[in-house]
């Protein structure tokens, strides 16, 4: 199954500055001025390398940036390899919570394999991006979030016991996050965490486009990397949070009381007074397909499922598939309903994606979108339900939140 190895990381040095503004957030996040804000922090910040500028000539400016860091000292590979275990810290909901991630080397497998399952489709596009940067720097900067599941409790036994080995590094970050690095390096520790993940199947959190880019550039460009930058997170670990993800409807009329009659057969409509309290109300629905729509004003209509959407099928997918709230909400409502197809979401065509509750309200009263629907979070186990069933589920279904801080440990191929 699973084949782990500890890794010699290439790591930032002093020479860099403070390493709290070396580190950024996954590219994928950044926006222009978050972009100019972490470079006008540090010139030395992995932003630089992880998402290039400079039009065609991003990637080679990138490797080429690379190779400069490389000779001045500012990054450096470790002498020892090693298994880190690296322990994010932060606050949800006035609640507060931890998990820990052990960050090493995870043979390559297809997936059809079913050693390492993915629970997302893919873009293309995205993956072309990560393939030609990986060509161009040779290098692993950020590292696939995936989740195990350890039902002895041997490797959870080994993380607090690592909990009082020396910090390499720790600092909170501007959303409040406290990020805690240590290393691993007794040999008998590490050939028992590589025996114990030997029969473990992977799930991918984050990271599904890093992972088929670096299965393409082992069969395409450098056999002899068979291995990718992973960090490894218990499936029961207390503090594993996952966010929703809410739709937004944008160049389409929406009617709350023409969309409630039209969907009357698998949903019921009510009538909320107050559109600030829609995530509390989501959340003592939980247990249902339920879903707060807002078109605009104080208010907003709760729709909840009916049996007859609790039994929902889709054809060529698993039971798994067609329970998740996101595939009723696409196929019963946006498709059904709306008319968004299949082709108009993958384009994201009359439809945009938000986290923030708050900010799809705010875009609706704006005018830059029509509605919005807002969702209660995927749950864990139905992440892991979809992936043992060989399936996918739609994108932007789930959002682990914090995310994994690209430029910590970093892995040269």
């Amino acid at each position: 199954m699973a084949e782990i190895k500890p890794i010699r990381a290439l790591r930032y040095t002093e020479k860099a500055g403070a390493l709290e503004t070396c580190v950024c957030p996954p590219y994928d996040i950044v926006n222009e001025a978050e972009y100019a804000a972490l470079c006008g922090e540090n010139p030395h910040n992995l932003i630089r390398l992880e998402l290039p500028t400079g039009g065609e000539d991003r990637y080679e400016n990138a490797g080429k940036l690379l190779t400069e860091w490389l000779e001045s000292g500012v990054l450096t590979q470790d002498e020892t390899p090693g298994i880190y275990l690296y322990r994010e810290a932060f606050t949800v909901g006035g609640k507060q919570y931890a998990f820990d991630g052990l960050v090493c080397l995870v043979g390559l497998r297809p997936f059809s394999d079913r050693v390492v399952l993915p629970h997302e489709e893919t873009l293309s596009k995205a993956k072309e991006d990560r393939f030609r940067l990986m060509c161009a720097t040779g290098c692993n900067f950020s590292s696939i979030y995936s989740l195990y599941r350890d039902e002895k409790g041997d490797i959870r036994e080994v993380v607090r016991a690592s909990q009082a080995l020396p910090v390499l590094a720790e600092f909170t970050d501007g959303e409040g996050v406290t990020h805690t690095l240590r290393k691993i390096e007794d040999e008998k520790t590490v050939a028992f965490l590589v025996n114990a993940f030997a029969d473990k199947q992977l799930f991918i959190a984050d990271g599904h486009h890093r992972y088929e880019t670096a299965l393409r550039y082992r069969d395409t460009v450098c056999p002899d990397a068979t291995h990718v930058l992973m960090t490894l997170v218990d499936l029961e670990d207390d503090g594993l949070v996952v966010l929703p993800t809410h739709r937004l409807i944008t160049g389409l009329t929406v009617e709350k009381d023409v969309l409630a009659e039209k969907a009357s057969a698998f949903f019921t409509a009510t009538e909320y007074p107050d559109v600030t309290k829609a995530e509390e109300v989501l959340n003592a629905h939980k247990d249902k397909h339920a879903y707060a729509l807002y078109t605009g004003g104080e208010g907003f209509t709760l729709l909840v499922g009916t049996e007859k959407a609790d039994q929902l099928t889709v054809e060529g997918r698993s039971e798994a598939y067609a329970r998740l709230d996101v595939t009723v909400l696409h196929t019963l409502l946006l498709e059904q309903v709306l008319g968004i197809d299949k082709e108009n979401m993958a384009r994201q065509q009359n439809l945009r994606y938000t986290r923030s509750a708050e900010e799809a309200v705010e875009s609706v009263r704006k005018g830059e979108s029509t509605a919005a629907f807002l969702l209660n979070p995927t749950r864990i186990e139905e992440i892991r339900a979809v992936a043992v069933a060989g399936d996918k589920m739609p994108q932007k279904s789930t959002y682990f939140y914090p995310k994994l801080k690209t430029g910590l440990v970093m892995n040269r191929l």
